[in-house]
Order: C-alpha cells, then sequence, then structure tokens
C-alpha cells in the first residue's frame, strides 16, 4: 500500500465510523502505519491535523442533523462525542457561529466540512536536495517536555519562546530541536530544546541528558530566514520524498538543526540562514 493509498483509506475508515470512538492510534492501525508516521503525514498532506479533522467532520454533521430531525442537543452531544450539551454546545457555536437553539428555531446559518478526497495529480517535479548519513549514537542535552500531536505545531514555538528568547538565562543555545517518540503508538511525543553534550554544563545547570541511538538519517538542508524554509521542506518531505516509495520512518525520531545566528548577519532572519531536518 503507498503512502496515498493508506491516507485515503483513513479517511474512509473515519468516515465510516464517524460516531464512534476514534484514536489516532486506532486509524494508524486500521492503515499499517504507526501513530507517529501517520499523524505527522496526515497534517503535511492534508492541511489538518487528525483531531481537528474529525472535529470538524462530526460539527457538521452534527448541523445537517439539528436542521434535518427533531434529535435532543443532549443525544447529538453523545452521539458526536461529547461528554455533555453543553461543551458541545460551545464547540457547535465557534464552529457553527450559532447555537443550536438558533439553528432550529431561527434556521441560522450553518458551515459545511465536506469529507477529504485523495486525487492523483501530477506533483514533484522538483529538485529535492538530500543526503543520506550513517551517525553513529550521540549525546545531547537540553529541557523537554510532552506535546500532544494536535496542538504540538502552536505550542512548541511558545516552548521556545519561553526556553530561548524570553529566559533571563538561557539554559541552552538551541542547537537542535528533537522530536522523540520511540513507543510511535501514543498521541504525545517529548519534545527537547538541546546543544551537544558537556557533562560538565549539564551538571551545572541540571540539564536532561539523552542519547540519540546510531541510525541511517535522511538529512535535508533549508536556507532562508525561519521558519518558512523548514516548514516547505519537512512538507516536501511528506508529499513528494516519502511518496516517492524508497524510503520509509524507521524510528520516531524527527531532528531540526540550527546554525548559530550570530554567523549570519541577519541572524535567524537571514535570507542565507541555514538549517537541517
Amino acid at each position: 500500500m503507498d503512502w496515498a493509498e493508506a491516507i485515503g483509506n483513513a479517511i474512509a475508515y473515519i468516515e465510516d465510523n464517524i460516531t464512534e470512538d476514534l484514536t489516532v492510534g486506532r486509524i494508524a492501525c486500521e492503515v499499517n502505519l504507526s501513530a507517529f508516521y501517520f499523524q505527522k503525514g496526515f497534517s503535511m498532506l492534508c492541511g489538518y491535523t487528525v483531531g481537528e479533522y474529525i472535529r470538524m467532520r462530526r460539527l457538521s454533521l452534527a448541523g445537517s442533523e439539528i436542521l434535518s430531525s427533531d434529535g435532543k442537543v443532549i443525544d447529538l452531544a453523545l452521539k458526536y462525542g461529547y461528554d455533555s450539551p453543553d461543551s458541545f454546545t460551545k464547540a457547535f457555536t465557534r464552529f457553527h457561529g450559532s447555537t443550536p437553539t438558533e439553528v432550529k428555531k431561527n434556521g441560522a446559518l450553518l458551515k459545511a466540512f465536506a469529507p477529504l478526497q485523495i486525487k492523483l495529480t501530477l506533483e514533484g517535479g522538483t529538485v529535492m536536495e538530500y543526503r543520506l548519513e550513517q551517525k553513529p549514537a550521540f549525546k545531547v542535552m537540553g529541557v523537554s517536555r510532552k506535546f500532544s500531536y494536535e496542538t504540538a505545531n502552536e505550542e512548541i514555538p511558545k516552548y521556545w519562546d519561553e526556553v530561548i528568547i524570553r529566559a533571563k538565562e538561557r539554559p541552552v543555545m538551541g542547537m537542535y530541536g528533537i522530536c522523540f517518540d520511540e513507543e510511535m503508538k501514543g498521541n504525545e511525543f517529548r519534545y527537547m530544546i538541546a546543544d551537544d553534550l558537556d557533562k560538565d554544563e549539564a551538571s551545572l545547570k541540571g540539564l536532561e541528558e539523552y542519547e540519540v541511538p546510531a541510525h541511517t538519517w535522511a538529512v535535508f538542508p533549508c536556507r532562508g530566514a525561519i521558519p518558512l524554509p523548514l516548514q516547505k521542506v519537512n512538507r516536501k518531505i511528506f508529499s513528494e520524498w516519502l511518496p516517492a516509495g524508497r524510503y520509509e520512518i524507521a524510528e520516531g525520531y524527527n531532528i531540526e538543526y540550527y546554525s548559530n545566528p550570530a554567523d549570519f548577519k541577519e541572524g535567524m532572519n537571514d535570507p542565507g540562514y541555514y538549517a537541517e531536518i
């Protein structure tokens, strides 16, 4: 099964089980992908996290059902995975712009969110630089926090802001941003802002130490003001490089390397700034 077919099958499974207890792990298992691989690839290719997609599809269907049936709000809330009518009403109102009662009584406008469809299109045809590197195990030091795949895109930049930009004393310089998901099965992963290990400094500052195991790495250069080059290359990895079919993700590690901003005239905003995935 190729990557596009797997995502298409995952979408079909979601649609067939939209009112069931859907988890990323269960969906990924249905299409024979690791949760780590599936979640990252889904968001890169589809533009939504898995959770966002399921939530918007459920709320779209709930809106249609309110107009076409006499169902009670509490019944719809339970049907579409909400613990209470209040939580359902809040989510419904954020999505549609009107409460369920307003829709039912006054015919307020609803928003429709159609199922995604995977179509074969002619893409690629562009040069994508990468190299394969056999890298021995190496040790890093830093600070880490667990993140949900659903909110990581918003929360990780805030974490960098907290640790590097606004911190009175930087615990680390931030040479690496490392995603750890050794199990590749859950809905969370650990993210570390790290440098190469210096045992004395790590001990002095109380930093975490971690050994990244030996692996074969695909290394992708990113040039330009951060973060756009990283986002662009990440998207191409999942939309072009991996679907080409020659390689697949072996472990739940993803590392971003950042050059020293002091080496560039405009720091990380410099047009020539260099980073790697």
